[in-house]
């Protein structure tokens, strides 16, 4: 659990206790997860209340009332005056304290492969190695919850009505998630954050492709021979041509065969539902 007291110093000296905000919930608590949010069936009620001190300066919690929106907007504003500024770069498409979205070009990168079950006939990828291999361009979405991450159909800026591909990197679901595994996580969603979740999707070892990720693309021959044949043959681009068009949903949705007949999701879509 990370720890706040940093943060909470930071923020400035001559801090006092005036509020408290109770989070209600229908059925049994867990204890061992204080900050879990409850389930989109769960009943959920909020309450703010006044903290009223004594002469010794004990606080006591007062009598409250219901949480508005209003009163959500006001200390959201309040809180977010204590965010430092932060210079954007030009690859940055959303900065916010619960989201971070930005893309990268095409490129040629090392690809770290360490497949648990390589298939027969590999000419590259049979035993572990580091190769040159291309990856196209990229869209992240960074939030609390995870990083999603999205193939470009073009090598430029994306714009609005952009419509995603599906990512050939062997570490993502498909339904965009990353594949964490014993990756380490940055702590913030700030610019500084970015090149940790760039070496988190590019830098780690890929072992396997996830559950229905062979599905997510065109042609014979499954994402793992069409890797070793990018290697092999020393590609500088890879054919995004044979990326099939991210859908929407996650869930019960994602196991959808991807190129069934979904809307593609845009980048304005994607980000308009908080990246997922």
């Amino acid at each position: 659990m990370p720890d706040h007291r940093i943060h909470f110093a930071a923020a400035g000296g001559g801090l006092t206790l005036t509020n408290a905000i109770l989070l209600y919930r229908s059925g049994t608590p867990r204890q061992s997860d204080p900050y879990v949010t409850p389930a989109q069936d769960t009943a959920a009620f909020a309450s703010i209340h006044a903290v009223e001190h004594d002469e010794d300066g004990c606080p006591t919690i007062a009598a409250g009332v219901p949480l508005s929106r209003a009163h959500l907007r006001q200390w959201t504003e309040a809180l977010g005056r204590t965010a430092s500024p932060e210079l954007l770069p030009g690859n940055i498409l959303v900065a916010h304290a619960d989201m971070l979205a930005w893309w990268t070009p095409a490129q040629v990168r090392p690809g770290y492969f360490a497949l648990s079950s390589p298939p027969m006939g590999l000419r590259v990828l049979s035993a572990r190695t580091i190769v040159s291999v291309p990856y196209p361009a990229h869209l992240f979405v960074a939030t609390r919850s995870g990083l999603g991450v999205y193939a470009l159909p073009t090598n430029e800026r994306p714009v609005a009505d952009t419509e995603l591909r599906h990512s050939p990197v062997l570490n993502v679901f498909a339904d965009g998630r990353l594949c964490w595994g014993d990756i380490a996580r940055p702590s913030t969603l700030g610019v500084a954050s970015i090149a940790a979740f760039e070496r988190a999707v590019f830098d780690s070892w890929s072992t396997h492709p996830n559950p229905g990720q062979d599905l997510t693309i065109t042609g014979k021959g499954g994402l793992v021979r069409l890797w070793d044949e990018l290697a092999a043959r020393k590609a500088e681009r890879f054919p995004v041509r044979r990326l099939r068009s991210f859908q929407s949903g996650t869930g019960r949705q994602a196991r959808r065969r991807p190129g069934s007949a979904t809307p593609p999701v845009t980048v304005a879509t994607l980000i308009a539902r908080g990246g997922r």
